[in-house]
């Protein structure tokens, strides 16, 4: 005799997830992945420096992809608000050589 199949979907009546809740100020980390460049990182830096200028590029990490294809800036602002977050990612994406904002 064959097994039934389980359903693993969520019933229709579960609460959507909630996102967590950020105090501000706070320390944010930010990832921001792009087409490879030399110029890639110092863009980056540029517009997170109008965002958070207090922000230290000396603590920046720029990793390129295996095959060399991306990099990966990695930084952490003084985040001091939802709203400047926000205007930060549109900003980074706003150049078309962003790929994603996390």
């Amino acid at each position: 005799m064959k097994k039934g199949l389980r359903d693993l979907r969520q019933p229709a009546t579960a609460a959507p997830a909630e996102k967590p809740e950020i105090v501000f100020p706070c320390d944010y980390p930010i990832k921001v992945v792009g087409n490879a460049a030399d110029d890639f990182a110092a863009t980056v830096c540029q517009i997170v420096i109008q965002h958070a200028p207090e922000f230290d590029a000396t603590e920046m990490q720029v990793v390129d992809s295996r095959n060399g294809r991306f990099q990966s800036v990695r930084i952490t602002i003084r985040a001091t608000g939802e709203k400047q977050l926000k205007q930060l990612f549109l900003d980074l994406k706003a150049t078309g050589r962003v790929h994603m904002v996390l």
